[in-house]
């Protein structure tokens, strides 16, 4: 009950970050791609390119792609332009804003468009946050064309990602064409760059985006076990955008013997970083995912870990123990769990505290794959401490070979205590609150006994 209840929690809180798969079900894909096209019109893209001018051939490409996108009516395109505006404006203006059907305004006005003045590529993407229509089932998409980013533009990377981090865009691509001089190399921009030389893969380039923006990647993923086999299971997973760290996708990874594997639908366009909450967790890094089927299988053998007292009645209440499990020699703690409980893990090694008075530790337990760890410890006794009615403090101490370990210390406000211990030697200090010359202290050693009370008297 309480991990369907986590579970519940999980998905309710992560499922504003991403679309959620359920169980048996693909997700959907959106209902609609919109493509923004940020095309350089800059003086410099007058610059004879091999067999034309760059902006001849940036226009017969163009008007190319735009043909063969008539077809899809699931995709939008706009036109936004920077440079062609007179020398003395430095801004860029959306030319096509997007809009069903707008294929012939798009290829008019890139027929007409002439080189003129001078903006960065970075101050137009800028502008473009606003050029998306307000819709919550559609993935955004922008394609900057340009010969050349200035030193100045060195932030355009930081700006790509800010419109990821708002939600806006889902993934922005430059290509580049030209000198390769003419564009700074930042390998953790979360731009798609690519930086074309020559004229001859410019319109393969522009089509494998185009056609690629209302595609989707399927994703299978398998958890295995010691014998690379599917284990029956249910765990929350998180994809996040490995440049913005966000989540896209959250799911309940479901895997039984009668059932399929779940198919997840994601965005070829993203790497991701995925984290599978198993305990402990698994974290995979830059993982990209491409068009078309693809299967994750993560070696996760599992065995289950449960900690018991032994099996004796009481005549005092017993404590609630938690017990706290860390990998070890590692200090991140992994999992809390209560006594009686039995809790999977990851194979592996483990060091285990009981936060029992004082605390037991276990170290180096070894978990198998499929396995069950049955952990017994011992019940604990019972302190009865009478102070005599006068008010007093103190301290317990446990007795150890290297010394003694203090456990508690003692209620100034209580005349009688009941103190829960582990089996053990002990030893208490005590001291009258209205008397503060050492001399007053007084000292006691006592033996505790599982599942049995002992009794201290200061009278």
């Amino acid at each position: 009950m309480i991990r369907r209840l986590f579970i519940l929690l999980f998905l309710i809180a992560l499922g504003a970050g991403g679309g959620i798969a359920h169980a048996q079900k693909t997700t959907s894909a959106p209902d609609k791609t919109r493509i923004l096209i940020i095309l350089d019109c800059s003086q410099s893209m007058w610059d004879r390119w091999q067999s034309n001018t760059k902006i001849k051939i940036t226009q017969q490409v163009l008007l190319r792609c735009l043909d063969s996108l008539q077809q899809q009516p699931n995709i939008e395109v706009a036109l936004r332009v920077f440079g062609h505006l007179n020398k003395e404006s430095f801004a860029s203006r959306l030319e096509v804003p997007f809009e069903a059907n707008n294929y012939h305004k798009l290829q008019d006005k890139i027929k007409t468009l002439v080189p003129n003045g001078g903006v960065t590529a970075a101050s137009a993407l800028t502008s473009a946050l606003n050029d998306f229509p307000a819709d919550n089932h559609a993935r955004n998409i922008i394609l900057v064309i340009t010969d050349g980013l200035t030193d100045s533009e060195d932030n355009i990377c930081d700006i790509a990602r800010q419109l990821q981090l708002a939600g806006t865009v889902a993934q922005t691509f430059i290509t580049g064409i030209g000198s390769p001089d003419n564009f700074p190399h930042r390998p953790d921009c979360s731009v798609q760059f690519a930086q074309l030389p020559n004229e001859e893969p410019f319109y393969e380039n522009l089509q494998h985006i185009f056609l690629l923006s209302d595609q989707k990647a399927q994703l299978t993923i398998a958890l295995l076990d010691s014998e690379k086999k599917p284990y029956e299971t249910d765990v929350p997973v998180v994809f996040y955008d490995s440049h913005t760290l966000t989540p896209r996708y959250t799911t309940l990874y479901h895997y039984g013997t009668t059932d399929p594997i779940d198919t997840l639908v994601v965005d070829p366009f993203t790497n991701y970083n995925i984290t599978f909450f198993t305990t402990p967790p698994i974290r995979l890094n830059n993982r990209h995912f491409a068009h078309g089927h693809n299967r994750l299988e993560i070696s996760a053998p599992q065995g289950s870990l449960r900690l018991h007292l032994e099996n004796k009645r009481t005549a005092f209440p017993m404590p609630a123990y938690t017990v706290v499990v860390r990998r070890h020699d590692e200090s991140e703690i992994i999992a809390q769990q209560p006594l009686n409980a039995k809790r999977s893990y990851l194979s592996g090694q483990y060091d285990i505290d009981i936060l029992s008075l004082p605390p037991i530790h276990l170290r180096n337990i070894k978990i198998q794959s499929g396995a069950d760890t049955d952990l017994q410890i011992p019940l604990p006794g019972q302190l009865a401490l009478d102070k005599s009615n006068t008010p007093s403090t103190g301290s317990i101490f446990a007795c150890q070979p290297d010394g003694l370990q203090h456990v508690c210390d003692l209620d100034p406000a209580s005349n009688n205590e009941r103190i829960v211990l582990m089996p053990g030697e002990y030893q208490i200090i005590l001291r009258p609150l209205d008397q503060t010359r050492h001399t007053a202290v007084r000292t006691a050693h006592f033996t505790i006994r599982s599942a049995q009370q002992t009794g201290v008297s200061f009278k």
